[in-house]
């Protein structure tokens, strides 16, 4: 089964998160399939840039977005509806 999750990267004690899609049967730091965006959380406001379109092809071929990841492209989504 397909997921897209958060895949950490960056230094000890400074977080920076890759939004990947990857094999949910292998490890989040494991081989993945694509990049579809990152999330800074140490930004205020947290950075978040996701490539909707794509996340959107990959979740009719059967992924599943975390339930973080899905709370971020909820906040994508609002912020580019507000600003158009």
């Amino acid at each position: 089964m397909l997921k897209i999750r958060l895949r950490r990267m960056g230094a000890k004690h400074r977080p920076y998160f890759r939004i990947v899609v990857s094999d949910g049967r292998r490890t989040p730091t494991g081989p993945f399939n694509e990049i579809l965006g990152t999330y800074d959380p140490r930004c205020t406001p947290s950075a978040v840039s996701i490539d909707l379109a794509k996340a959107d092809e990959w979740i009719k071929k059967g992924a599943h977005p975390s339930q973080t990841v899905a709370n971020l492209m909820a906040r994508v989504r609002k912020e580019s509806s507000a600003s158009v």
